[in-house]
């Protein structure tokens, strides 16, 4: 789809695919993740929605971002599969590689005991009933 032919009701995730895999435009969109792509794709919905900018900047923060106490089970399919894709790239972003110059092989962290911990029954049984 041409951006000419983009609307308010487009899907910004459809028109941002279709952008980044043109033939003409695929070389000059090589460095452009499709995340931003899709980003600017809902500024652009919303400019042309009559949103603020700062409403429509709102509304993009909300979407691409992950909630933790969310229950992806009561999503569709299409959500979900947003969700994951935040997922995977939040993970990208903050994995260490070995050729990483701040890499550390063997981490050991605390982790701060702030009250009584939890009993759990299903760890609690012994081993001798394996």
């Amino acid at each position: 789809m041409p951006i000419r032919n983009f609307s308010k009701f487009s899907d910004c995730n459809r028109a941002a695919e279709q952008l980044k895999n043109n033939p003409r435009h695929k070389c000059y969109l090589e460095g452009v993740s499709l995340h931003q792509l899709e980003k600017l794709f809902g500024v652009l919905r919303g400019h042309l929605r009559g949103q603020d900018l700062s409403q429509t900047l709102e509304d993009i923060r909300r979407e691409t971002t992950l909630d933790p106490e969310e229950d992806l089970n009561k999503l569709d399919d299409k959500e979900l599969a947003k969700r994951k894709s935040l997922m995977d790239e939040t993970f990208e972003k903050n994995r260490k590689r070995k050729e990483d110059p701040d890499f550390n092989y063997n981490v050991e962290v605390e982790f701060p005991q702030d009250g009584q911990l939890e009993n759990c029954e299903w760890d609690a049984e012994s081993d001798d009933d394996v």
